[in-house]
């Protein structure tokens, strides 16, 4: 799958909204980037971020403990870092429903 500026932006965006409601995990996340954003093997990405297949299949499936530096490393080639995250979805829900509401004032 190709797809150009504004596509990866709204994915990224919609995968990242998904996370913040709990609705993915970041390694859900991380593997719909890699294989619609990228369309890379895991061997391919390990091997472009600096990390071993296997710390990438265990990112990608939830398993393990990873440091903060090997999930910024993994998470970096998207602009994305490692980050706080609320566990109340009340809070979550505000946070997403204030971004929109400042975004739609914007334009």
């Amino acid at each position: 799958m190709s797809l150009n500026t504004d596509q990866r932006q709204a994915l990224l965006i919609e995968l990242l909204r998904q996370h913040l409601q709990g609705k993915l995990t970041q390694g859900e996340v991380l593997q719909q980037l890699r294989k619609e954003v990228l369309g890379f093997t895991q061997t391919r990405y390990a091997e472009l971020v600096g990390v071993s297949r296997r710390t990438l299949t265990d990112i990608e499936q939830n398993k393990g403990s990873q440091t903060q530096s090997v999930i910024n490393k993994v998470f970096k080639p998207f602009g994305i870092q490692m980050g706080l995250i609320p566990t109340q979805s009340n809070i979550a829900h505000y946070l997403l429903h204030e971004n929109s509401e400042t975004a739609a004032a914007d334009h």
